[in-house]
């Protein structure tokens, strides 16, 4: 069992660190990745290492990026990262302030629809800095505006929904030159949400391996039956490693379990490890 995309309190999940590297402490090779910050990191591998866990666990980070024209969702996965790089900290930094503003932006879309959210109310939902659309989200259930997190999503906070608002992506290539830059390899995320279309996925892939991207989570839990073998083939045929990760985050998404239950693990560890070692991670003997 592996899963290198996994969510903790840090963001917007609702299981702390230390949860997760016990649920987890059976895997082969486990990684937190919250979005935007690493401030679960230490926990997670503090609380690894007090369980004995004998596979390998990696700090992590879940970045979202600019698609590009014609294409749709990127998330950015930096496996192996040295969470205290300068670089890293001082990029994250500038997310954190187009989060803050994208917030601010929404709430006030929902207090002119006559659903008042203050920051107050949203951060008792937050377990770390970052503010996210669920825990608005939970806010709006919590007053009886929505019957759900999902209901909430649909209708006010999700994409084209009525408060949703656009938030700060950076480039391409900056994002993975910063995962670089702390050590790290640059993982494209769930590529099912980028496109669909098998041309496209195959040109983006080529393009991206020269921009120095390491991998693609080519297994995913919420892939089609058809994509993960898609995603395999393409990913191979660029050059790129690939990983498996369930894109954990408890609660939140209650349908996704911890873990991917893949044939052959070294399948995914072992190009992982390599991207890893010309990544000059800590993580990687």
């Amino acid at each position: 069992m592996i899963d290198l995309h996994v969510h903790s309190t840090a963001s917007d999940g609702t299981c702390p660190p230390e949860e997760l590297a016990e649920r987890g402490r059976s895997f082969s090779v486990m990684a937190l990745t919250d979005h935007d910050n690493t401030d679960g990191c230490a926990r997670f591998l503090a609380a690894s290492r007090r369980l004995g866990v004998d596979g390998l666990r990696l700090p992590g980070i879940e970045l979202s990026v600019d698609p590009g024209a014609g294409y749709g969702q990127f998330h950015l996965l930096g496996l192996g990262i040295d969470p205290d790089a300068p670089g890293l900290v001082d990029f994250l930094a500038r997310i954190r302030a187009g989060r803050v503003e994208r917030n601010a932006k929404m709430m006030e879309k929902l207090a002119a629809l006559g659903m008042p959210v203050s920051e107050e109310e949203v951060r008792r939902h937050a377990g770390g800095e970052i503010v996210a659309r669920p825990h608005i989200a939970r806010v709006l259930v919590e007053k009886g505006f929505a019957e759900s997190v999902k209901d909430a999503f649909e209708r006010f906070v999700g994409k084209n929904a009525v408060a949703y608002v656009s938030r700060y992506r950076p480039s391409q290539e900056e994002a993975i030159e910063v995962i670089h830059a702390a050590h790290g390899a640059a993982v494209m995320a769930h590529p099912r949400f980028w496109t669909s279309d098998a041309r496209l996925l195959a040109e983006g892939f080529a393009r991206l391996k020269d921009l120095g991207l390491d991998g693609v989570e080519a297994v995913y839990q919420a892939n089609l039956p058809l994509e993960t073998p898609l995603h395999l083939r393409l990913a191979r045929a660029a050059g790129l490693a690939v990983t498996a990760g369930s894109d954990f985050h408890g609660m939140n998404k209650s349908s996704v379990t911890l873990g991917m239950d893949v044939e052959d693990e070294e399948v995914f560890i072992a190009p992982l490890l390599a991207a890893l070692a010309k990544r000059g991670s800590h993580f990687v003997q």
